[in-house]
């Protein structure tokens, strides 16, 4: 699985399993019912060295896919390609050691 997710699931598995209940339960309202679960999995993650590396390193990528997902709230679906390019960035990452 990809870097990114690994290691949000590797040291945030409770506050990311609800988000993604949440998500995946309110597909047209997500964005606004699951909004404290987004926060929670972001402060949990926002710690660890490589999900900063990852956040800096793909921003960009990053933040396309959540204009998509604005977007196109109904139909997520549609935003495969935009999350490909930022999983595929978030695999190039490397953590200096």
């Amino acid at each position: 699985m990809q870097a990114a997710l690994e290691i949000t699931l590797r040291y945030c598995h409770k506050e990311t399993e609800q988000y993604g209940r949440c998500v995946a339960a309110n597909p047209s309202s997500w964005q606004l019912d699951c909004h404290q679960l987004k926060l929670d999995m972001a402060k949990c993650t926002s710690s660890h060295p490589i999900v900063q590396k990852i956040r800096r390193d793909c921003a960009e990528p990053f933040i396309a896919f959540e204009e998509c997902l604005k977007t196109n709230q109904s139909s997520s679906i549609k935003c495969s390609e935009h999350l490909q390019k930022f999983l595929l960035c978030a695999d190039q990452v490397k953590l200096n050691t």
